[in-house]
């Protein structure tokens, strides 16, 4: 059977030059070139999170005003319906 593609195989190859253990993302280089390259990629993916967090924020930011919209209409609806606001069996008795 074919497997479903991963999902994630996006960050991995993002990440993939980057998988190394923290201590050798850390481990302190003389060469400026590589200092320079390495800043460079960092600020790459800096940028790509900054990118993904503002689209995150638009994305709630805009469910959220789904959300207060549907509540307005549901309360106009609610008022404009007759008889909404006044309780079933609210009227007097026939009088004998």
């Amino acid at each position: 059977m074919d497997q479903p593609p991963d999902p994630f195989e996006f960050l991995k190859n993002l990440w993939g030059p980057m998988g190394l253990p923290l201590a050798g993302v850390m481990a302190p280089t003389l060469i400026q070139d590589e200092l320079d390259r390495r800043i460079a990629e960092l600020r790459s993916v800096e940028n790509w999170l900054n990118m993904n967090l503002n689209v995150l924020r638009m994305t709630i930011q805009g469910l959220e005003m789904q959300k207060a919209g549907l509540a307005a209409m549901q309360n106009a609806a609610g008022s404009a319906s007759p008889g909404a606001s006044e309780p079933a069996g609210g009227e007097d008795p026939p009088k004998k």
